[in-house]
């Protein structure tokens, strides 16, 4: 099989950055597993990488789709699978980084995925009982459908509920592990959760002052509007609401803080820190990115 590394962990923690020095030490390129780096147009929010990096280091699946266009897990795994395959057969070393828990182990557990096409008008309903009903009773309807599912969609993320449905009324069924197909290294980021959040708020307001409010008026300028799924992410969503006159920038700014800490404790249930397989790293002891180092070396040696 061939060799894979996994950076993983919460957002904000410096993932890419070790990803960078990984690729830059041992011939690597970078593999995202962002599902939002995916969307053109959308840097600041979705902190990409530079261009000056994405020059040094070729990074795939950034910047592939348009905001208005559709991308399912199914999409990203079988892109992901093609380009691990096309940058290993070149003699480099793949690199996948990122936070969506769905997105890194769709590859490295080998999830063979149904595909379940998007259906407007069906999407258009739900989204209708979601906003007179909230979404108690379309969880209520996966869950009579299909529980497994139930228990792993984020049920304050509408869309991930429409989603749900959506599949499960299509009479999709849930993602099947298969074998892995590579020999993966999953090295996990973490520190104390209230570090994590002091070093996520600094993180936003450092997005306010790089320009992500003028990103935001932009994109919705282009006709990219806050119902598109692209733009419901955390940041765009509090943002767009400022600009709609429906709240302040100190009170859009604050809700993205709180948003993002909620999201950190949903990435941990997704990459728990009693995982065996995940050798995790904390970033404020001292010597922890040498011992990262050593730890590559030893594996694809």
């Amino acid at each position: 099989m061939k060799n894979l590394i996994a950076i993983i962990g919460p957002t904000g923690i410096g993932k890419s950055r070790l990803g960078l020095s990984i690729a830059r030490t041992y011939n690597g390129e970078i593999i995202s597993a962002d599902s939002r780096q995916i969307y053109r147009y959308m840097d600041i929010g979705t902190a990409k990488p530079t261009r000056q990096e994405m020059r040094e280091i070729p990074h795939h699946l950034v910047d592939i789709i348009n905001p208005d266009e559709s991308f399912s897990l199914a999409d990203f795994s079988d892109i992901a699978g093609r380009t691990i395959e096309e940058v290993a057969g070149r003699g480099k070393l793949p690199i996948l980084i990122g936070g969506s828990g769905q997105y890194i182990w769709a590859v490295l557990e080998g999830w063979q995925i149904p595909r379940v096409e998007p259906d407007a008008g069906l999407r258009r309903e739900l989204e209708s009982r979601a906003a007179n009903e909230g979404t108690g009773s379309l969880l209520a309807e996966i869950a009579r459908l299909d529980p497994a599912a139930a228990e792993r969609v984020d049920c304050k993320n509408p869309r991930r509920v429409i989603r749900a449905l959506e599949v499960a009324l299509a009479g999709g069924k849930p993602p099947v592990v298969k074998k892995p197909l590579y020999d993966y290294l999953a090295i996990g980021l973490t520190t104390p959760r209230e570090r994590l959040y002091e070093i996520i708020d600094q993180r936003v307001d450092v997005m306010i002052q790089k320009g992500f409010v003028e990103e935001v008026k932009w994109l919705i300028n282009k006709g990219y509007g806050p119902a598109m799924p692209s733009m419901s992410g955390i940041g765009y969503t509090q943002i767009a609401v400022y600009l709609a006159g429906k709240t302040s920038l100190e009170e859009a700014i604050k809700r993205i803080k709180v948003e993002s800490h909620r999201l950190v404790r949903m990435q941990y249930n997704w990459f728990s820190l009693n995982d065996e397989r995940i050798q995790w790293y904390d970033i404020m002891q001292t010597g922890w990115l040498e011992q990262t180092a050593k730890l590559v070396e030893r594996f694809i040696q």
